[in-house]
């Protein structure tokens, strides 16, 4: 099994669980049990990802010297991921605070620190590149020059690029111009999902595109068959936190369809394995292995069918 390259962000991640949208002003709040720290970020998201459904992961980020930048290095070491391509360049690890509540809305603050000006080795990452079937490039900038390195060494390469909102998106389009398989999330379209994709296909060249449509599913087009269509959400658990919802969307994905090119299954499984994660509330928690994937689809299907 060749592995699959990730370029992605990591940070500090603390999730506080709120009473509900707007927050009403207290100087005190004791929510117990309510308050957590893990380590997260796009990029270990998906690494983790991937990594829990056996895939294996040659990943790339960049870190602070300072006391997350361990805590990022013990994380790293608990899950089974390799850390030597995680570079301590920065002074800062990024952080992120994300509020939610019960009924599973999130708010997310993320600060990137300095992360957005620094670069990573181009020479390092044409060195781990070879061998991969799959580069997945998310849409950090360190990520950048990556894109046309990945294309010149016949590498298909996997993006997600979030909410957005502008077809000609100045920070994004680069990333949605050299996507083999190309997600995206409904919550800031200008236009009705359906006509979105189909912009996004005249406009660009994936040969697949998903747009994740939250508690409504996700939308799926196959360039080379033609086919736009929807596919429903599942319930396979009382949902605590969407947070990661779209990051395990894209992992579960991109792992089936590198293995099997079949993006229809693929979108299947990847619904399934979405739904059971938000049952958490830390984004890079609540990830099904292979067998338990397995073991969930066959009982959705044979509860659908």
């Amino acid at each position: 099994m060749k592995p699959i390259l990730v370029s992605g962000l990591i940070n500090l991640e603390i999730t506080v669980r709120v009473e509900g949208f707007p927050i009403d002003y207290t100087p005190v709040r004791y929510p117990f049990f309510g308050v957590d720290s893990s380590v997260s970020g796009v990029g270990y998201n998906v690494t983790k990802a991937l990594t829990t459904l056996g895939s294996p992961v040659r990943f790339l980020s960049l870190v602070g010297r300072d006391p997350a930048g361990h805590l990022v290095r013990d994380s790293l070491e608990r899950d089974g991921i390799a850390g030597d391509l995680v570079l301590p360049q920065m002074e800062h690890t990024a952080h992120s605070v994300i509020l939610y509540d019960a009924e599973g809305r999130r708010q997310i603050n993320v600060d990137l620190k300095d992360i957005q000006e620094r670069t990573y080795p181009p020479a390092l990452f044409r060195e781990v590149l070879a061998g991969c079937e799959l580069a997945v490039l998310c849409n950090v900038n360190f990520s950048r020059p990556f894109l046309k390195l990945a294309r010149e060494a016949g590498i298909p390469t996997a993006t997600d690029v979030h909410t957005i909102a502008d077809l000609e998106d100045e920070y994004n389009r680069d990333f949605m111009a050299a996507a083999d398989v190309l997600f995206m999330s409904d919550e800031l379209l200008p236009c009705p999902p359906e006509e979105w994709i189909r912009l996004v296909m005249e406009r660009y060249a994936p040969r697949v595109a998903v747009v994740g449509l939250g508690a409504r599913g996700a939308l799926l087009a196959v360039r080379g068959d033609g086919f736009v269509g929807r596919y429903p959400a599942v319930c396979t658990r009382p949902v605590v936190n969407t947070i990661g919802a779209g990051d395990a969307l894209f992992s579960a994905f991109v792992q089936a369809y590198a293995r099997s090119g079949d993006p229809y299954r693929a979108l299947e499984r990847a619904i399934i394995f979405a739904s059971y994660k938000i049952g958490t509330a830390g984004a890079a928690d609540g990830f099904l292995d292979a067998a338990g994937l397995d073991a969930l689809h066959a009982k959705v299907n044979r509860r659908d069918g």
